[in-house]
């Protein structure tokens, strides 16, 4: 049976706080990109969101010649509701 070594213990904690401390400084910076985005692009998730719906909207009416195929629903559904989370997290206004 092996004794757990103080030392392990120590190199552990510092680890982890290290890891906590890069944390951090991720968020930090992501939440920069945030805004740095705000202040660049305003209302642009908002006219995404509305040109995804829209096309989504256009693609599944039964009186054109090209509907959108089971695929193209899919991937515009996935990406609609993907800028909503985004807008609705508060993250991007």
């Amino acid at each position: 049976m092996m004794l757990h070594d103080p030392r392990e213990a120590m190199i552990q904690q510092a680890v982890e706080t290290r890891r906590a401390d890069e944390v951090k400084i991720v968020q930090k910076v992501n939440a920069a990109h945030r805004e740095a985005f705000k202040l660049k692009f305003p209302g642009q998730c908002d006219h995404i969101l509305r040109l995804i719906a829209e096309r989504l909207q256009t693609g599944l009416r039964k009186d054109i010649d090209t509907p959108l195929t089971n695929q193209e629903v899919a991937d515009l559904s996935r990406a609609l509701a993907a800028v909503y989370l985004v807008l609705s997290s508060g993250e991007i206004e």
